[in-house]
């Protein structure tokens, strides 16, 4: 992404914004490192691969009051960083998992916050503390965010777009749901005639969207 240095301003200026709201809600912010040409920039030299936290002692630094947060977005674009296992955990899948997923929650009218990067990942925030149940542990596509963990959260950066809210914290009152409620979605958007009955309604839109 080629960004000017007014762009680069106000970018962080809304980096810093954003974090100081989590940070009063009692949201773990930290500072990450932000994308600069191919690699990632923030620490000592360059990271290969990010955004990854800016202070290797980011364990200690959990908990930092909101004026100290403000600081450090004082200077650099910092990506914006969520610790989890401690107020928020997320459940991260690919798009099309995640699409699935969300329209089961949909239908069962509880709403829960996504947020989706440019990697194309999916991250639905819950309450810290729980485990993945057996039968979603195995799976090489669902990745728990807990203890000793992070996320990047909207508006980081990356080299082609920004981390966005699918679905706003606002949305549910900023009060995150238990974990076994996306759980029991993603078990539900994983059945294999769920996936067909989601497909056969796909091509029924197709068929009717061809008539007119």
């Amino acid at each position: 992404m080629d960004w000017s240095d007014s762009w680069r301003g106000a970018f962080r200026i809304e980096l810093r914004a954003e974090a100081m709201g989590l940070a009063w809600r009692g949201w773990p912010v930290l500072p990450g490192t932000y994308p600069t040409g191919s690699q990632w920039a923030g620490r000592d030299g360059v990271e290969q691969t990010g955004p990854v936290p800016v202070h290797r002692d980011w364990v200690d630094r959990i908990g930092t009051k909101p004026e100290q947060v403000a600081a450090w977005w004082t200077g650099r674009r910092y990506s914006l960083l969520v610790a989890t296992g401690y107020v928020v955990d997320a459940i991260e899948v690919d798009a099309e998992l995640g699409r699935r997923v969300a329209t089961v929650l949909r239908s069962t009218g509880v709403p829960v916050p996504i947020a989706a990067t440019p990697a194309g990942k999916w991250m639905f925030l819950v309450n810290s503390g729980q485990e993945l149940s057996a039968d979603l542990a195995g799976r090489g596509d669902i990745v728990l965010h807990g203890l000793n963990s992070w996320i990047p959260l909207p508006p980081t950066p990356f080299q082609h777009g920004v981390v966005h809210w699918r679905v706003k914290p606002e949305v549910c009152g900023w009060s995150l749901p238990d974990s076994q409620v996306v759980q029991e979605a993603l078990v539900e958007a994983t059945r294999p005639d769920h996936v067909v009955e989601l497909l056969g309604s796909s091509a029924q839109r197709l068929v009717a969207a061809d008539s007119f």
